[in-house]
């Protein structure tokens, strides 16, 4: 991993009796998306409104892009962007003018103002609907539209909290293409969702956070690993089933299968199976991860 751009140790946080961080340790190096995994209540969204500089903890530390979030919040503050589950745009305003009354807030010049949102409106693919006041969006584009407005400043990091939450498959999708960009160009990004499919697909590495420690951290491939084996699953037709380890190989795979022929074993089904990101958050919290409601919305 390149130098940590977001650096927390022992964070701490309680409310009353109830603790809900219990010394948080995370590292997000430079251009890397780091996915914070967890059950509801695990401590993401606390971690993250402690990184921002919207909640102080109780205890331990954290820098971001080098700053200290207690003592040097406004630093940090210049330096990253925040997007949450709903999008903090003004309906009544069109996309463009969003984009420029922030950017004015931003204290961007006259003309950056208007080559930047130019260059964000194409980039999450909204240069047609610019014109278009907001309320007539589709909750994809809004997502869309929000994300960009954070990035007019060009942050060095972005938290990202569960911005797919309620989106239909396609503007995930959509919004999935949006943050590669934004990552390609060197943002670093810290992801938390309950969308394991979105973890895999965006993270370098995944963090699982339960009851308010991290209690794993490694790519999705290396946490994979760790809880199993790839093997082959086999149901009989009197549905008994049976699992036979492999490495995953044709090879290997041809060698099982043609055992199993040769012991005239009857098969219905079989499969070649890998572990998942689910396999994990189930071995790891001892419970399968919480898929949040799809909100059906207007295509994009």
């Amino acid at each position: 991993m390149t130098a940590p751009v977001v650096v927390a140790r022992g964070l701490r946080k309680s409310y009353g009796d109830l603790t809900v961080l219990d010394g948080v340790d995370l590292d997000v190096g430079k251009g890397e998306v780091l996915a914070l995994l967890g059950p509801n209540g695990a401590g993401k969204t606390t971690t993250v409104r402690i990184l921002s500089t919207l909640l102080r903890p109780d205890g331990g530390t954290a820098h971001v892009a080098g700053k200290d979030v207690v003592r040097q919040p406004a630093e940090v503050r210049a330096a990253i962007s925040l997007t949450g589950q709903f999008a903090a745009v003004d309906d009544l305003l069109t996309g463009t003018e969003n984009l420029h009354l922030m950017a004015r807030l931003a204290h961007l010049g006259r003309a950056e103002v208007r080559t930047r949102s130019a260059e964000l409106l194409e980039l999450f693919d909204l240069t047609d609907a610019g014109k278009r006041v907001v309320k007539t969006y589709s909750g994809g584009m809004r997502r869309r539209l929000d994300l960009a407005v954070g990035l007019l400043s060009r942050p060095q990091v972005v938290f990202l909290d569960e911005p797919t939450t309620g989106l239909d498959p396609r503007s995930r999708n959509d919004l999935w293409d949006v943050i590669r960009s934004v990552v390609a160009e060197g943002t670093t990004v810290l992801l938390t969702t309950q969308y394991l499919e979105e973890a895999d697909q965006l993270a370098d590495r995944v963090a699982v956070i339960d009851h308010g420690r991290v209690i794993a951290d490694g790519t999705a491939r290396e946490l994979k690993r760790a809880v199993g084996s790839a093997h082959v699953e086999l149901r009989r037709k009197d549905g008994t089933e049976e699992r036979l380890l492999t490495d995953g190989s044709v090879a290997d795979v041809r060698r099982i299968l043609a055992d199993v022929e040769r012991r005239g074993i009857d098969v219905e089904h079989w499969e070649v199976r890998s572990p998942t990101l689910d396999d994990v958050f189930l071995t790891l919290t001892g419970r399968p991860a919480e898929s949040p409601v799809l909100v059906a919305s207007r295509e994009s």
